[in-house]
């Protein structure tokens, strides 16, 4: 008989998985302490996490910062802990099936379901694409003088730099990944220590306020906050990525990778947290505070930086975090494109090639607006790149609900009452939120 870690995959595992260049490439060890198992489990949350803290986030941002101070951080909170338990549903699926949510709903949908989930996931993934693509254009700008239009075609070539990675193994991609993070996070430290921000002002942003729904245009930048955290293209990732690890495939190999994946995701989910609130605090610190109350460019931000802080490494600090946020968002673009294409499809692409594609798709909006408008232009573009992003979400968080509740296919891991009510409840919440949206565009003043 064979031992534990070599039982052979169950028929839901029959066919080549996504991502198969990674799939169960980690080995996670079946002897050591907490520790060493969770270091064996620790990458994939990070891959899922850079993707709420990527440009686009920080045009939200910047945008809800700068007007209503530190208001919206209540969305940034509430956004984020809908985050942790989408992607710990994902986990859970990917984990007890072995399959990924885009092979899910090509298995169970009938294809007048399918396809148009297909096309509004690669909607998402093209919207995503784009504000990383106008996000790092704005940084070489900022950084090294490389004029707008230029800079959105340069970031074609970012391509290659993820095929070499892909290349180097999965490990190799999340160390690079966190290490990028690990220097936003002191980019964004020393732009909170330099903007001083009211810290009790802080906390009290943390409290939601009836302003956010009542007044139209909070609730636009707080949708646009919204599909900027909840990423609709990463829950297609996690359920894919978490499959990188070779845990044992019986049922108390499947309990402890769910446990310590989870763990994995909520740490990195935290820390995307944190990223995403210092953008918003520095932006009400430094901009909302002094009356500069309509700097949703990120360029802006950029040049007032310096006059306002007096120091001239916030504006180099911000304009290296930006460059890396954008950088490590490429990668779960391109990754999750890989998982919708194949899951829904069936059909492989090179990763180089398949990035390709995407982001010519995303170049030709960027080039048609930075032509015409320049970045007073594209600082718009980015803040609806995020809206169609939230109007996107629920195509993608009701298949993850009605998977997590399939007894069929979950067995003895399906989810569990109470993450099945606040999933579903979640799932109500931005629906509700996107209706009202739509209902204010048309009707509004």
């Amino acid at each position: 008989m064979n031992p534990p870690s070599e039982v052979a995959a169950p028929p839901a595992q029959a066919g080549l998985p996504s991502l198969p260049e990674v799939h169960r490439s980690v080995a996670v060890p079946n002897a050591g302490g907490f520790l060493r198992k969770l270091f064996a489990f620790m990458g994939p949350g990070y891959l899922v996490a850079v993707g709420y803290m990527d440009p686009g986030n920080w045009a939200t941002s910047l945008a809800g910062g700068s007007a209503f101070g530190y208001t919206l951080l209540a969305v940034a909170l509430t956004s984020s802990l809908m985050a942790i338990l989408l992607q710990a549903l994902c986990v859970r699926i990917g984990v007890s099936t072995g399959r990924d949510l885009a092979q899910l709903c090509r298995e169970r949908f009938p294809k007048v379901v399918a396809y148009p989930l297909w096309l509004f996931a690669e909607i998402a993934i093209c919207a995503t694409d784009l504000a990383e693509l106008i996000g790092t254009a704005i940084a070489l700008e900022l950084l090294f003088g490389i004029p707008l239009l230029y800079g959105v075609f340069l970031t074609a070539f970012d391509a290659f730099l993820i095929l070499w990675l892909q290349n180097k193994g999965v490990r190799w991609l999340e160390a690079l990944i966190f290490g990028f993070i690990v220097l936003i996070v002191g980019c964004f430290g020393i732009q909170i220590v330099l903007s001083d921000p009211d810290w009790a002002a802080v906390l009290n942003g943390y409290i939601p306020a009836v302003s956010i729904v009542t007044n139209q245009t909070q609730l636009y930048i707080a949708m646009g906050i919204l599909g900027a955290t909840v990423m609709p293209h990463n829950l297609y990732l996690h359920t894919a990525v978490v499959q990188s690890r070779s845990w044992n495939l019986d049922d108390a190999g499947k309990r402890e990778a769910i446990k310590f994946a989870t763990i994995d995701s909520t740490l990195a989910l935290t820390l995307a947290l944190l990223i995403n609130s210092a953008i918003l605090i520095t932006a009400a610190a430094t901009f909302h505070a002094s009356g500069n109350t309509e700097v949703a460019e990120i360029g802006e931000a950029y040049q007032l930086l310096t006059p306002l802080l007096g120091a001239g490494i916030a504006a180099t600090a911000f304009g290296v975090a930006l460059l890396l946020c954008g950088l490590n968002a490429t990668v779960t673009a391109t990754l999750a494109g890989q998982v919708v294409m194949e899951g829904f499809l069936r059909f492989r692409l090179p990763p180089v090639l398949r990035r390709l594609v995407t982001r010519l798709i995303a170049i030709i909006p960027a080039v048609i607006v930075t032509w015409m408008y320049g970045a007073s232009g594209t600082a718009q573009l980015l803040i609806l790149s995020q809206v169609i992003l939230s109007m996107q979400l629920p195509f993608a968080v009701i298949p993850l609900m009605l998977f997590a509740q399939d007894r069929k296919r979950m067995g003895v891991f399906t989810a569990p009452a109470w993450q099945l009510a606040l999933g579903w409840a979640t799932a109500a919440v931005i629906v509700g939120l996107n209706m009202k949206l739509l209902f204010d565009a048309a009707f509004g003043d």
